[in-house]
């Protein structure tokens, strides 16, 4: 799914939380938004997640225009996007196959084939014997995979992820990364991902835009923007990168 965007501006009150930004976002690859605390990237990640209307500009998948969908095809749009966010917001009264079992029921899916599909995804985040487990049984890690299994329940065209790490351990962390990486090759996804770490850009993304105060000022393939950077802000970023980690420094041993 390529996704493009056309000079969107959104505000809250005083703040120009995204002022004037215009991407193409490729099909079938990992594309990074990074930016400090505050520079309007999880803002812009709503917007081009469905999740609110920009002020101005427009939301194109596929040249088709999504931002002004009428409520009842916004629904269904909206099914056909994956998001994962820091908060995991996991129902801790259900268990884990309940979970990814619940996009699937409001649907109005088949029990059979809701069945089928939430064994088929716990298999592919690697937890296939843990779909009858109780929601605080699980480690940080597990919790994240069942919220990336939940979130691809109806086979989206894009997965967006919000900080989706931040709340894990550096180790755990990678392994969700090398999991976000499987999936998008299986499924040929779009995946928009968002991060302040130019390591995750580093080892994850093959394209990415660098936003600073609610703009986009630098934006293109991963390897390009760590050969030639522009922006001060970009320069920062690479210059405090840390080295990549040693693959054979496994960190605790949480599974994950």
């Amino acid at each position: 799914m390529h996704i493009r965007l056309e000079s969107l501006i959104h505000t809250y009150g005083d703040v120009h939380a995204v002022q004037n930004v215009s991407l193409d976002i490729p099909s079938n690859a990992i594309f990074g938004i990074i930016g400090r605390s505050g520079s309007g990237k999880s803002v812009l990640i709503r917007l081009i997640s469905l999740l609110e209307k920009p002020d101005d500009g427009a939301v194109y998948y596929d040249d088709e225009r999504v931002d002004d969908l009428p409520d009842d095809e916004l629904i269904l749009r909206r099914r056909r996007i994956g998001i994962v966010f820091q908060n995991i917001n996991l129902f801790n009264s259900r268990t884990a196959a309940k979970n990814i079992a619940y996009p699937l029921e409001i649907c109005g899916m088949p029990k059979d084939r809701i069945k089928a599909r939430v064994a088929e995804l716990l298999e592919l985040v690697g937890l296939a014997d843990r779909g009858n487990a109780q929601i605080s049984t699980l480690s940080g890690g597990q919790k994240q995979r069942i919220a990336i299994a939940r979130a691809l329940a109806n086979n989206p065209d894009i997965l967006f992820c919000d900080e989706a790490t931040s709340a894990l351990d550096p180790q755990t962390s990678r392994s969700i990364f090398e999991l976000i990486c499987d999936i998008q090759k299986k499924m040929n996804l779009t995946v928009v991902l968002v991060t302040h770490k130019m390591a995750v850009v580093r080892d994850v993304c093959s394209y990415v835009a660098v936003i600073d105060s609610g703009k986009v000022v630098e934006c293109g393939s991963v390897v390009g923007i760590f050969a030639h950077p522009k922006a001060d802000i970009t320069k920062d970023f690479i210059a405090d990168l840390p080295a990549r980690p040693d693959p054979k420094d496994t960190g605790r041993t949480e599974n994950v």
